[in-house]
C-alpha cells in the first residue's frame, strides 16, 4: 500500500506505465480490428504496390485511427484521477485546483470531439470546407476554459519591434482566432502531407517526440506545471502512435484515415495552447508549413487540383515518380498564372504542353513529395518515406536551435 501511494505521488511515472500499457495494447488490438473495417467497406487499396497478373489489389482497411484514439481515450480517462487524487487528500475541496481540472477535461472533451468528428469524415467522405469547419467546432471548449482560467491576450513583442509597439501589446480577440486557427492548421497540415506508407503516423510519431523532449527540458525550466500537463497528454499519443505506425509503416497493413490526423493535430494544439507554448509547437510544424506554402495555389483552386495528389506508381521499376495535373492555361486567372510562371521559373515543378497546339499543359502536383522526386529522381516508397522522416527530424533540429539559441535575440529571455 505505501509503494501504491508512493507510486500516485509520481504522476508522470504513472502515466509512462499506462503509455507502454497503451503500445502494447494498440499492438494487440489494431489487428482484431481489420475484417469488421473491411466488412464494412472501410478499406482501400495501396496503389504503390506491384499486383501479380490476374489478381485484384490487396484490400487495406482504412481509417483505423479511431481505434488507436479510442484506446488513448481510455488511457487518459483511467489517468484523470492519478494527478489529482492527492491534492484533493492533502488540501481539500476549498483549495483544490479546480482549474487544473477543468482544463485537463476540457482538453479531453476536444481531442473526443475531434476523433469523433475525423471518423465521420472518413465514414461520410466530407467536403474541404468541412474539414476547416470542424476542428474549429472541436476547438470551442479548449477556447473557454483558457479564457475563464488564463483570459490573457498579451503577448511579448520581440526587440525589433519595441520601438513601434512597446515591450508588451494586448491582442484581445485576434488572440483567440490564432488559436483557433492553430488547431484548424495542426488538424489539416498533417492530413495534406499524406498519400504514402507511413507518412502520416510517422511525421506524428516526430513531432510527438520533439514536443516530449521540450517539455522535459522545460520541466527544470520556466513553466514545469505546464510542462508536466502536456507530458500527460504526449506519452500515451506517442505510444499509440508508435504502434499504429509498426503496421502503416512499408508495406503498410493499414490505413490511418482522417481520424488519425484529427487526433494528432488536435492534440498536438492541445497541448500547445493549454502547454503555453503555441509559438514552439508552430516550430515543429516547419515541413508541414512548406508543404501547406508550396500547395497553397492548388489549395485554394488557382491551379486545378485533383482529388488525390499521389505519386506515380511504376510496376516495372517499382518505384514512385512525380504526379500530374491537367489544364488550359486560358481557364487560370491571374493569380494562377502567376503562381504558373512564378513556381516554372524556379524549377519547383515540372511542366508538359500536350496537344496539336500545345494548348494543354501538365504541370507537378505542388506537393513537398512531388518536389523531393523532382529534385532526387524516382525511388521506391519505402525510401522516400524515409527521406521526409529525415527532413522532420531536421526541421525539429532547426526549430530547437531556434528557441533555444536565435530566441535571445528577439526576447530579454527565452520565452
Amino acid at each position: 500500500m505505501e509503494f501504491l501511494e508512493k507510486l500516485l505521488d509520481r504522476p508522470l511515472v504513472v502515466n509512462a506505465i499506462f503509455s507502454v500499457i497503451a503500445f502494447f495494447l494498440s499492438l494487440n488490438v489494431l489487428p482484431r480490428f481489420y475484417p469488421l473495417f473491411i466488412k464494412a467497406g472501410l478499406c482501400g487499396k495501396d496503389m504503390s504496390k506491384r499486383v501479380p497478373p490476374g489478381k485484384e489489389p490487396v484490400k487495406v482497411p482504412e481509417g483505423l485511427g479511431v481505434i488507436a484514439g479510442a484506446i488513448f481515450l481510455c488511457v487518459m480517462f483511467l489517468f484523470i484521477p492519478v494527478p489529482f487524487w492527492r491534492l484533493w487528500m492533502v488540501k481539500g475541496e476549498e483549495e483544490f485546483p479546480h482549474h487544473e481540472f477543468v482544463e485537463f477535461v476540457a482538453a479531453l472533451l476536444s481531442i473526443c470531439c475531434m476523433i469523433f468528428l475525423g471518423f465521420a469524415d472518413d465514414v461520410l467522405d466530407l467536403r474541404w470546407r468541412h474539414k476547416l469547419l470542424l476542428p474549429t467546432m472541436a476547438t470551442l471548449p479548449l477556447l473557454m476554459v483558457y479564457l475563464v482560467n488564463f483570459g490573457s491576450t498579451t503577448i511579448i513583442v520581440p526587440k525589433p519591434l519595441r520601438m513601434l509597439l512597446g515591450h508588451d501589446l494586448d491582442l484581445g480577440v485576434l488572440y483567440f482566432i490564432y488559436m483557433g486557427m492553430l488547431a484548424v492548421f495542426c488538424t489539416n497540415a498533417i492530413n495534406i502531407l499524406a498519400g504514402i506508407n507511413g507518412i502520416e503516423a510517422g511525421q506524428s510519431f516526430i513531432i510527438g517526440l520533439s514536443i516530449l523532449v521540450f517539455n522535459f527540458v522545460e520541466l527544470s525550466r520556466f513553466y514545469p506545471e505546464s510542462a508536466q500537463f502536456s507530458l500527460y497528454f504526449i506519452m500515451p499519443y506517442i505510444a499509440v502512435c508508435a504502434a499504429i505506425l509498426y503496421y502503416n509503416w512499408y508495406p503498410s497493413e493499414l490505413f490511418v484515415g482522417d481520424t488519425f490526423c484529427y487526433f494528432s493535430g488536435m492534440t498536438f494544439a492541445v497541448v500547445g495552447i493549454l502547454g503555453h507554448f503555441s509559438k514552439t509547437m508552430l516550430l515543429f510544424f516547419i515541413p508541414q508549413v512548406a508543404n501547406f506554402i508550396f500547395s497553397v495555389p492548388q489549395l485554394f483552386h488557382f491551379i486545378p487540383c485533383p482529388r488525390h495528389r499521389l505519386p506515380r506508381y511504376n510496376p516495372k521499376t517499382d518505384k514512385l515518380s512525380m504526379s500530374y495535373t491537367k489544364f488550359q492555361m486560358k481557364d487560370l486567372n491571374i493569380l494562377g498564372k502567376l503562381f504558373f510562371y512564378l513556381y516554372s521559373v524556379l524549377g519547383l515543378i515540372d511542366v508538359k504542353k500536350r496537344g496539336e497546339d500545345e494548348e494543354f499543359i501538365e504541370c507537378t502536383n505542388f506537393t513537398i513529395i512531388n518536389l523531393m522526386l523532382r529534385f532526387f529522381g524516382p525511388m521506391h516508397e519505402r525510401t522516400l518515406t524515409i527521406l521526409l522522416m529525415f527532413i522532420q527530424i531536421l526541421g525539429s533540429c532547426i526549430a530547437f536551435f531556434i528557441r533555444y539559441q536565435l530566441a535571445s535575440l528577439f526576447y530579454d529571455v527565452v520565452e
